[in-house]
């Protein structure tokens, strides 16, 4: 039998549940090895331009797919794709991919790795 993972929808978010993370905060709604699935987490990372007043480089450990709950993104990639990403904007990187983000308004980002 399957374990059943509680779902957190953006409507539901609550700032009480938040944790540091290595920039901003994140809410997760599933974490790393969570229903015995050790390679996939998932969860809502807010962030303000005063926390990243710099555009930032990310090398991507995993896997992830993100989408924009609200605010704005800029997210270039080494190979010279940009993403400018704004609510309902949607990206995909594959794990070791090479990024340079920017934080252009406060930002609640859903995401997943894998």
């Amino acid at each position: 039998m399957s374990e059943t993972i509680a779902f957190t929808t953006s409507s539901a978010l609550d700032p009480s549940k938040n944790e540091p993370f290595e920039l901003g905060q994140v809410q997760w709604v599933r974490r790393f090895g969570e229903g015995n699935r050790p390679a996939l987490a998932c969860g809502y990372w807010h962030v303000t331009p005063a926390e990243a007043p710099e555009p930032f480089e990310l090398v991507i450990h995993a896997d992830e797919t993100i989408s924009i709950v609200e605010g704005h993104l800029r997210i270039e990639v080494e190979d010279g794709d940009t993403f400018d990403l704004n609510p309902g904007g949607a990206a995909s990187f594959n794990k070791g991919a090479r990024t340079r983000w920017a934080v252009l308004a406060p930002t609640v980002e859903f995401f997943v790795y894998s």
